[in-house]
């Protein structure tokens, strides 16, 4: 199975769990995500976690092999961000 591109996994993300923010980068094995959603609002970071690997599903075991990832409210993301534009919703940005 063709390891999948970091857009590929934002996008399983995204399919998965309401986002306001994602950006994945990586190699094809190893990702490093940024993941904001509203549905984190209340929960410890393993709750968090769970609710990403939940949205990944099947693919987590099949073809994304290792995931690094800071999950943030949106409360926690502003307060974290220096002072930029708003972008879209789940947009990934180069």
């Amino acid at each position: 199975m063709a390891e999948p591109t970091p857009e590929q996994v934002r996008e399983f993300i995204a399919a998965g769990l309401k986002c306001e923010h994602i950006v994945i980068d990586g190699d094809g094995r190893h990702f490093f995500a940024t993941i904001v959603s509203a549905e984190f609002e209340g929960l410890p970071r393993v709750r968090r976690h769970q609710r990403v690997y939940a949205a990944l599903g099947d693919r987590m075991h099949e073809q994304v092999h290792a995931l690094s990832m800071t999950t943030l409210t949106p409360a926690e993301f502003a307060s974290q961000a220096p002072v930029a534009p708003a972008a879209p919703a789940c947009q990934h940005h180069h």
